[in-house]
């Protein structure tokens, strides 16, 4: 017993021994961190002289850990300015990135570093470096397409689907490289960027909306230089009042109509003014088309040009003035047109039948998709209603020269129609008539838009029966909501 407690102790006092021996022995330290290393590709060569916006590859190493990243900047010295531009070392992950030196200068040297970041937060302290050449760099310059200085375009206080804001087109150029954004700006608002180039600016930003604006255009390029001038103009917005019911728009020109008793501008307006019940009229051949000011005052326009023409110089002008009609169908103006020829002065100098398609008046605005002609020779001694709508006759007292013989020709037939359209009138001639193919094609035509309605006639209003005018005009603004 005395044995083992004695081997006992002696171990103890071993165990205490080792304890206090391995406390008080030093330990070896830890090896410092090696700090990464960095390499620059030879690319672009050293020395050459390149466009200012130029890509460059790098790597890096590290001998005890791995890189976490890297961080790179340049400085540009302008060589015949004299001065310098210093970038800040910025941070990335890349091994390669392309970069837009900045060389305002005729001549600019490019020194550019690039520095690896180790797992450990250290930093090369010989960052790669390379040096180039890069010639001066020259500002876009920036032109507003559409609108027009100084134009007056209708406008709305909430957008639509007809009107989603005020349009505007641009362009730029730069003559050393390429546009890469576009920025636009209303009177003292904020730039918006934008790689659009054509675009609507909601109402909002337009403060009072009823005013005149100035719209800004800029663009930078892939350098990231700025044009410095950029493009303004003026517009001036109307909002539509739809204070009075309907404008009749007289392009009728009376001097065209066959025959030796031709009618006089007045009996021509006086007709229109007992059919349709308004004496608001405006004489287009005297006074060109009239301003936004005065259209934006009534909820219809009633468009008429009754004769027919044969030289280009004749042709009716509703076409070239068919912006103006548009802007007004916009913002939820109705229009109702009618003529002799009336569908073929859209497209004059085509053959028909002609197909229209998307972004024409005719397919986006009626929703015609396919508009045809009659012959020269009167054939068309009126047509059948439907929908609604009754039987019109041809006045043949208005029509008995050659070669008309109390009959209509050159009727604007719609074999192609859209959606939201009703037929309003067919195609009538006599049973003896060997132009079998015109009957029962489309004359008349209604569109049911969401914002805007519209009526499109084939044929000249003024050559109809006064009876059955006034019975038709009444029908269409009866089935128009104006009555």
């Amino acid at each position: 017993m005395k044995l083992a407690f004695k081997t006992t102790s002696i171990m103890l006092v071993w165990i205490i021994m080792m304890s206090q021996w391995a406390c008080e022995r030093k330990t070896s330290p830890m090896n410092p961190n090696d700090a990464p290393n960095t390499t620059i590709a030879n690319i672009p060569v050293d020395s050459s002289t390149i466009f200012a916006m130029a890509t460059l590859h790098w790597d890096g190493e590290d001998t005890d850990g791995f890189i976490k990243g890297y961080e790179y900047r340049y400085t540009t010295f302008h060589m015949l300015q004299g001065d310098t531009y210093e970038q800040d070392w910025l941070e990335t992950n890349e091994t390669s990135l392309t970069i837009a030196f900045e060389s305002s200068d005729s001549i600019n040297m490019q020194s550019f570093e690039v520095r690896a970041v180790d797992n450990n937060g250290a930093v090369d302290p010989t960052p790669a470096k390379k040096v180039f050449f890069t010639p001066k760099t020259h500002e876009p310059e920036t032109e507003i397409l559409y609108p027009r200085n100084n134009s007056v375009h209708f406008a709305r206080e909430t957008a639509t689907d007809w009107w989603p804001g005020v349009q505007i087109a641009f362009t730029a150029e730069d003559e050393d490289g390429d546009v890469a954004e576009y920025a636009w700006a209303v009177d003292d608002g904020e730039w918006n960027w934008t790689t659009d180039t054509t675009l609507y600016i909601a109402p909002e930003n337009f403060v009072p909306l009823a005013d005149e604006h100035l719209i800004k255009v800029t663009s930078r390029d892939n350098t990231n230089l700025i044009d410095p001038q950029g493009h303004s103009i003026k517009i001036n917005l109307i909002e539509p009042t739809f204070e009075k019911d309907i404008l009749i728009i007289d392009e009728t020109v009376e001097s065209l109509i066959p025959g030796e008793n031709k009618p006089s501008d007045s009996e021509v307006d006086q007709f229109y003014a007992d059919i349709f019940g308004t004496d608001e009229s405006w004489d287009f051949q005297k006074d060109g088309m009239p301003s936004k000011e005065i259209m934006g005052q009534y909820k219809m326009i009633i468009w008429h040009a009754d004769n027919p023409y044969s030289t280009t110089s004749d042709v009716h002008k509703l076409p070239v003035h068919i912006n103006d009609i548009k802007d007004y169908m916009n913002v939820g103006g109705d229009f109702v047109m009618s003529g002799w020829r009336i569908l073929k002065s859209f497209a004059n100098e085509d053959d028909f039948p002609r197909a229209f398609r998307e972004g024409e008046f005719i397919h986006d605005y009626l929703h015609i998709t396919l508009v045809d002609e009659t012959a020269l020779f009167g054939d068309f001694i009126g047509a059948e209603g439907t929908g609604g709508f009754s039987d019109i006759a041809v006045d043949s007292t208005k029509m008995e020269v050659f070669p008309y013989a109390g009959k209509l020709a050159q009727i604007n037939l719609m074999p192609g129609i859209a959606g939201f359209t009703d037929k309003m009138y067919i195609y009538r001639n006599d049973i003896s008539s060997s132009f079998t193919e015109y009957r029962g094609k489309t004359v008349g035509l209604r569109y049911y838009g969401s914002v805007f309605d519209a009526v499109v006639l084939g044929f000249p209003v003024y050559f109809i029966q006064k009876d059955d005018a006034m019975t038709m005009a009444s029908e269409i603004l009866s089935n128009m909501g104006y009555k």
